[in-house]
């Protein structure tokens, strides 16, 4: 095996692991609450944990501009750099997340206004709510340091903080509803504790193997004026884009829900197949993040154009395999995740549109790790812009001929038009990385 594809491997493959772990964590909150007997219960979990998959997705940019700016500090060994980079965004992100605690009943009521829960729903949703958002700093936190280790090549410290947090989660959250009598506000505080002790965890594993590095910090050059400006210019394309990302998303979902109950169930079950294949992406687009931003801080190109070769193979592979279990076994995959018949059947009408988006969003996955790293986050929210566009008026000009057919048709486009964008601009994006 090549030393690249070894390299991108040891990287990618604990990301895969500690990212197949996040289904894992609202499964068994649905499982806990799906005991306590009623089906208000599990919509207040579900809408509570969309509420903060919005607020964390939309400040996700704490770990990825973190992740690119320190793999590049390292790649030109700026060890200062380095840890003024960790500083920063925690910092940073403590002071989101007070504002997030001092707003929270505003943006409560904005987001639930969105969802439109009903009342009972909307009650124990609150509660869950309530309690949850005071995990916002160990979240935020967390958020940074993640980014940060990705940054230093080491995905294994986030993996087991991840794997970690699912376990703590799970038995926390089971004590304190079966064994202390609790409901919706014992889940709720079982995460919180999970997010804490995961924070805990991350901070353990810096003060093991990264404490040698304090002796860097130059503390009047952690708000040193240029580099902040670098940071939040970084971050703001991120935010930015995000908000992109999240209008698709929650426009995918509406325009579902409008089409029938049965429809919307089958998109939502269909809609796992492609967070499968975003699991398993986003690791080699971690790999991407850390080798891509440590080659263009060592200036070296050579090693950068291997990457993205190798990085191309592993994408077409795993992109490839995907589509063709989905196309063989997908009626078996369905029957896992529903016993619902009709929802299989108008599911499988639509399941190549589902098979698909692996390989059309493949090179999108892949590139958008390749820019973090490189900080070319202007090219990344170009992209999703225009994507997002796309999509709307492919939906717009299909949905009255092709109906929810049309509605995959315009998803499959605004995932591939986002990697040709991004592939597009890889030349002015060399031009600008290396400067030789």
């Amino acid at each position: 095996m090549r030393l690249r594809d070894k390299q991108i491997l040891h990287l990618a493959l604990p990301s895969i692991l500690s990212n197949i772990t996040v289904p894992l964590l609202g499964l068994v909150d649905v499982a806990i609450v799906g005991h306590m007997g009623g089906a208000n219960y599990i919509g207040a979990i579900a809408v509570g944990g969309m509420a903060f998959n919005i607020i964390y997705w939309i400040f996700g940019f704490l770990r990825m501009g973190t992740s690119g700016l320190t793999s590049q500090a390292l790649g030109r060994r700026d060890l200062p750099e380095v840890m003024h980079t960790l500083l920063r965004s925690i910092v940073i992100g403590l002071g989101i997340a007070l504002a997030l605690i001092v707003l929270q009943y505003p943006l409560r009521d904005l987001i639930y206004r969105i969802i439109s829960p009903d009342e009972e729903v909307y009650q124990l949703a609150t509660t869950y709510y309530t309690i949850c958002i005071w995990g916002a700093p160990a979240m935020l936190a967390l958020y940074s340091l993640t980014g940060w280790f990705i940054g230093m090549q080491n995905t294994r410290a986030p993996m087991v903080v991840a794997i970690s947090q699912n376990i703590i989660n799970i038995l926390a959250s089971m004590t304190l509803v079966f064994g202390f009598g609790m409901k919706v506000e014992g889940v709720a505080l079982g995460t919180v504790t999970a997010q804490y002790a995961g924070l805990c965890i991350g901070m353990g594993f810096w003060l093991r193997h990264y404490l040698r590095l304090r002796k860097f910090v130059v503390p009047q050059m952690v708000w040193k004026r240029e580099e902040m400006v670098r940071f939040f210019n970084v971050n703001k394309h991120i935010f930015l884009r995000t908000f992109c990302l999240v209008a698709v998303m929650l426009y995918f979902t509406s325009a579902g829900a409008r089409q029938g109950e049965l429809i919307l169930a089958a998109n939502t079950i269909l809609m796992e197949l492609y967070l499968l294949v975003s699991y398993v992406m986003d690791g080699f687009a971690f790999a991407g993040e850390a080798l891509g931003g440590k080659f263009i801080g060592a200036q070296n190109r050579m090693a950068f154009d291997e990457m993205l070769r190798r990085l191309a193979f592993w994408s077409i592979l795993v992109s490839a395999a995907f589509t063709a279990t989905y196309f063989l076994f997908g009626h078996g995959i369905l029957a896992l995740l529903t016993d619902e018949q009709e929802v299989i059947t108008t599911a499988q009408t639509y399941l190549y549109g589902a098979a698909f988006v692996a390989i059309t969003g493949a090179a999108a996955f892949i590139l958008d790790g390749v820019f973090i790293g490189a900080t070319a986050t202007r090219d990344m929210l170009l992209s999703v812009f225009l994507s997002t566009m796309a999509f709307f008026l492919l939906y717009f000009l299909l949905r009255e001929i092709m109906g929810n057919h049309g509605l995959w048709i315009a998803y499959n486009a605004y995932l591939a038009f986002r990697g040709i964008v991004l592939y597009l601009r890889l030349p002015s994006l060399k031009v600008g990385a290396f400067k030789a």
